[in-house]
């Protein structure tokens, strides 16, 4: 049965291509939608290149015939059709006329007065909440949404095996076990099943007979590998749970191995840390050099039009957005123990000269469009803030020898019109799982460092 979906202007703005996923239905834009849109194409946000960009498709669909008759768009069926009809649907008398969201409903009330299957799609839950008001069937746009944060790919799993297949694997680093011989526990069953593993997924494997006895490895798509460098200390940094140890494992392989790291887990869990302590480690204490440069991007710098009213150059505007990694660095290289006024000088002038030297580079990550990166280390913090598309953007620029590491807690989000679901971090990490170049952890709460008051806030607030 072909439907009717009407879409509303938020839907666009997050992505221009929703228009063509809804193959062997009719696609509805209501003309007020058209105004909206052109109140954002000025732009140079995201928001403002998709606005643009819904312009140009609608521009080509229209060469191709009447769009207030429909434009087919696929062999299904699928049309693409503007409204400026429904004009005299009635609506509850106290709604404001005026308003872009009830002329929307307006022509969804219209549509399903006239028999048709309609359905409201919009990001915006109030809308979705008014459509039910007028019995108006209303979904949220799901395309790019993954599944929700409990059930999201974290990198890790507890596995069991037996005492004496565990005792194997630890006699010599070349020994390897099967994954017929990993178990998983199951809940809703309180059974033990076989495991089902994803390629460069971390695993703690406990004995069947003894919970305490236990290893560490990693499957690599045939075979549950030893970890390499869980005894290492880059950077004088000794990790402290088994979540680090895992982190530490993605970050020191080579960009050959592991050119994508995607880590996850919230607050005080040393991601940010952690691989600040690696990348200055590669870059300054390994030789020959593996990165020419380390630099740090963090999508929530504004990157439209009010950036550039701020004085300054671009490292200058940039600045007051990257203390969070300035502090970081005056603890990697002061410690908790510095108490001196000497020494606390001392390590403040040496993280500055870290970015005099340009040693630490810092860019706001719209920057990033168009480049092509060679051997780079490439830190992507609070990636939590970044949409689906800028996630894409970044992870398609790196050229050869460059490392891209993504850091950030889903349930900690200050976009306005993302969630633990629509962001750019749990987007790249849904997508990516499985791949042989793409390794990921996900650090969990009782693995904060940070402090036992940070700890204790990250779990009750």
């Amino acid at each position: 049965m072909n439907k009717y979906y009407v879409l509303d202007t938020n839907v666009l703005l997050h992505s221009p291509q929703s228009l063509f996923a809804f193959n062997e239905h009719t696609v509805i834009i209501p003309e007020v939608v058209l105004e909206e849109l052109d109140r954002f194409k000025s732009e140079s946000s995201d928001r403002g290149a998709n606005s643009r960009e819904v312009s140009r498709i609608l521009d080509r669909f229209r060469t191709q015939g009447n769009l207030l008759a429909g434009v087919p768009f696929s062999e299904q069926g699928g049309s693409l059709r503007i409204e400026t009809n429904h004009l005299d649907t009635t609506l509850p008398p106290h709604w404001d006329r005026s308003k872009g969201d009830n002329r929307i409903l307006q022509v969804c009330k219209g549509f399903m007065e006239q028999g048709h299957p309609t359905i409201l799609v919009s990001r915006d839950t109030n809308m979705r909440v008014k459509a039910t008001i007028l019995k108006i069937q209303a979904e949220d746009y799901l395309n790019d949404k993954v599944a929700s944060i409990e059930k999201q790919y974290t990198g890790r799993l507890v596995v069991y095996t037996s005492s004496e297949i565990i005792n194997t694997f630890h006699d010599d680093d070349g020994h390897t076990i099967s994954p017929e011989a990993l178990f998983v526990y199951d809940e809703p069953s309180h059974t033990i099943v076989p495991a089902t593993l994803e390629t460069n997924q971390f695993l703690l494997i406990k004995s069947t007979d003894n919970e305490r006895h236990t290893a560490l490895g990693r499957f690599d798509g045939k075979q549950v590998v030893h970890l390499r460098y869980a005894n290492r200390n880059p950077f004088g940094v000794i990790p402290r749970n088994i979540g680090q140890i895992f982190m530490q494992e993605c970050l020191m392989m080579s960009a050959a191995e592991a050119p994508l790291v995607i880590i996850k887990g919230p607050a005080g869990t040393a991601k940010t840390f952690y691989a600040l302590a690696v990348g200055l480690y590669k870059q300054l204490e390994c030789r020959p050099r593996d990165y020419h440069h380390l630099l740090i991007c963090r999508p929530n710098i504004p990157m439209d039009e009010d950036i550039g009213f701020l004085p300054g150059s671009e490292k200058e505007k940039i600045d007051p957005y990257m203390r969070a990694i300035r502090d970081n660095l005056f603890l990697l290289l002061a410690g908790h123990n510095m108490t001196e006024a000497k020494e606390i000088a001392q390590a403040e002038d040496t993280v500055q000269m870290l970015f005099d030297k340009r040693t630490i580079q810092t860019e706001a990550l719209a920057y990033q469009r168009g480049r092509s990166l060679q051997k780079y280390w490439m830190i992507l913090d609070e990636m939590q803030n970044s949409t689906p598309r800028q996630a894409k953007g970044v992870i398609t620029r790196p050229g050869l020898g460059t490392k891209i590491i993504l850091l950030g807690d889903p349930e900690q989000i200050d976009h306005p019109f993302l969630d633990s679901r629509s962001n750019g971090l749990s987007y790249a990490s849904e997508k990516m799982r499985g791949s042989k170049l793409c390794f990921q952890v996900t650090l969990q709460h009782d693995e904060c460092e940070r402090s036992p008051l940070a700890a204790e806030a990250a779990l009750r607030l």
